[in-house]
């Protein structure tokens, strides 16, 4: 069945066309945009007066209380559009955890400022624990009025421009390896807390993080105590579907931007995109897209369908599909428009450049598919 959209999710996703095309409404002004990052404030602060960041946050704290379906609508189209707000995605991982577990104070405090234009970032990878979260080693230990917070994260997203980092520590050693983990809300200019970025091909986009004595006031705890590793994973289907919309969004672009190309280019008299090799490798990536459409679509209805039910399977299964299907279309589009695949001036580049590590973060590809085969009883 096709995917269909109601007419609000429709006017939706042509608003943020019409938004593209009068803020970013080509190459150069992309890249002015994004000299230092792909995130520019600039823009974001724009899309908040439209009021569409708080599109996945409860109507009690000034968001829209938009349905998954509504938030995959809007990620898909601002990634389709190549708006610059990379760090839409980890805010809202963050303000969800905020939004299930924080107290009141915290989701007054720090979910207003999300719907205005601020950011926010998550802590979790270290040096030594990446896919296995409960390996975590930082440690946050009680003292007499808080916490005091030693050790080193790394790959920290946006957290240099970010105002609060949620950070996951360990606070136990008791249990077992996912017990006794608690996530803190951290300012960004804490004492204590030392910030480096970690050049990528993407860009300036995450950071090595050092917390030396760092103390927290008590109320920094985000929920309970030693249920971290819980409460995160109440976010997966969020998480998931976020990277999903956004890399689903980025392979339409590569498809889109690859037949343009071929039915323009010119070969041995013809555009080659008339040469049956070229058809059949279009033809084939088409229907992939299609498919992987149906595939992120449905299980977003899934969810919304089912308000607090957790869907590993299909969550894990739209993640993996959607991120593998982007890297494979930006590199096929690079392979199609051959050597202008490769320079920057065309953009095909930058596509592969941030799809290649959707593959790798939000649980990496090997680790969905051991999550799904398990999920069979395997």
């Amino acid at each position: 069945m096709p995917v269909t959209l109601t007419e609000e999710q429709q006017d939706l996703a042509n608003a943020i066309g019409e938004f593209a095309r009068r803020e970013v409404p080509d190459k150069a002004r992309r890249d002015e945009l994004t000299v230092e990052g792909p995130h520019s404030m600039e823009v974001y602060r724009k899309m908040a007066d439209q009021g569409w960041l708080g599109i996945a946050l409860p109507e009690a704290y000034g968001g829209s209380g938009g349905s998954m379906t509504d938030l995959l609508v809007f990620l898909e189209e601002t990634s389709y559009h190549q708006i610059p707000i990379g760090g839409f995605g980890t805010t809202i991982i963050t303000a969800a955890a905020l939004e299930r577990s924080g107290s009141e104070e915290q989701k007054q405090q720090l979910l207003g400022d999300v719907i205005n234009g601020e950011l926010l970032a998550i802590s979790m990878s270290e040096p030594g624990a990446g896919s296995d979260v409960g390996g975590l080693t930082c440690r946050a230990e009680k003292t007499e009025n808080g916490w005091v917070v030693n050790g080193q994260k790394t790959w920290c997203s946006n957290a240099h421009i970010s105002k609060h980092i949620l950070l996951v520590a360990r606070t136990s050693t008791e249990g077992g390896k996912h017990d006794g983990l608690t996530m803190f809300m951290v300012p960004t200019d804490a004492d204590g807390l030392e910030m480096h970025g970690i050049e990528t091909m993407g860009g300036k986009e995450v950071n090595d993080l050092y917390f030396t004595d760092c103390h927290l006031p008590a109320d920094a705890v985000v929920g309970t105590e030693g249920q971290g590793w819980r409460q995160l994973m109440a976010g997966l289907n969020l998480e998931r579907m976020i990277l999903a919309g956004l890399m689903l969004g980025l392979a339409r672009r590569a498809f889109d931007d690859t037949v343009a190309y071929v039915k323009e280019r010119h070969q041995f008299g013809r555009p080659v995109g008339s040469f049956q090799a070229m058809r059949h490798r279009i033809a084939d990536n088409a229907t992939e897209l299609a498919a992987t459409k149906l595939l992120v679509h449905d299980t977003a209805r899934t969810i919304d369908a089912n308000p607090g039910a957790l869907f590993p399977r299909e969550a894990s299964m739209a993640k993996l599909k959607a991120t593998e299907l982007a890297k494979h279309l930006s590199l096929e589009g690079m392979q199609m428009l051959g050597g202008y695949g490769y320079a920057t001036e065309y953009g095909m580049e930058r596509l592969l450049r941030q799809s290649v590590v959707s593959t790798v973060y939000g649980g990496t590809s090997e680790i969905q598919r051991d999550i799904i085969g398990k999920s069979y009883g395997l």
